[in-house]
């Protein structure tokens, strides 16, 4: 028979693991938190702005080992000599079993493996997603983008602006941006 252990609750009732508490602050998390004014709704030109890459797994379009690729692409591009500013942006594209992920980075050299200038302009929403409706919320920056430029965007790409620790007080919240390489 096993023993009976306690397992401490947050204030929703769920489970808190180790990894979710930081030592210093407990009810505090680093995600990025957006003034809709600015993000939702707005282009935004990419003409200047440099990303580091790399892929991290998914099953079935989810995203899996997320905080290890963030550690990954902080690494590269310190290796290179480029600054993650605060509040960088870290988009996630598509894939069912691997997603590129871009971190925004300032001063990376020229030719640098791994690095993206993606260019153009981006079409940015700001959505609550919640479980099943990034789907949905993906087609209507898509759509709304199709009929604000008179095309499909090259690329949707995903801000998650949330994390664990703060995804169900902040309703999922998460950016979508439809990027067109070049200016329509």
């Amino acid at each position: 028979m096993t023993a009976r252990r306690r397992v401490k609750l947050d204030q929703r009732g769920l489970p808190v693991r180790k990894e979710d508490v930081r030592a210093d602050d407990p009810d505090a998390c680093q995600c990025a938190h957006l003034d809709r004014e600015d993000w939702d709704g707005v282009e935004s030109d990419w003409s200047d702005i440099t990303f580091v890459k790399a892929n991290t797994k998914a099953i079935l379009g989810v995203p899996i080992g997320y905080d290890s690729v963030k550690a990954k692409l902080r690494a590269k591009a310190a290796k290179i000599g480029a600054t993650v500013p605060e509040g960088a942006m870290q988009l996630n594209g598509s894939g069912r079993f691997l997603r590129p992920v871009l971190l925004e980075v300032e001063g990376a050299p020229a030719g640098s493996k791994d690095v993206v200038r993606p260019g153009g302009v981006a079409f940015t929403r700001i959505f609550e997603a919640p479980w099943g409706q990034l789907k949905k919320v993906a087609r209507e920056t898509s759509d709304d983008a199709t009929k604000k430029y008179g095309r499909a965007p090259d690329k949707l790409w995903i801000w998650y602006l949330t994390c664990r620790i703060c995804s169900r007080a902040r309703n999922f919240e998460t950016l979508i941006a439809a990027h067109y390489r070049h200016a329509p």
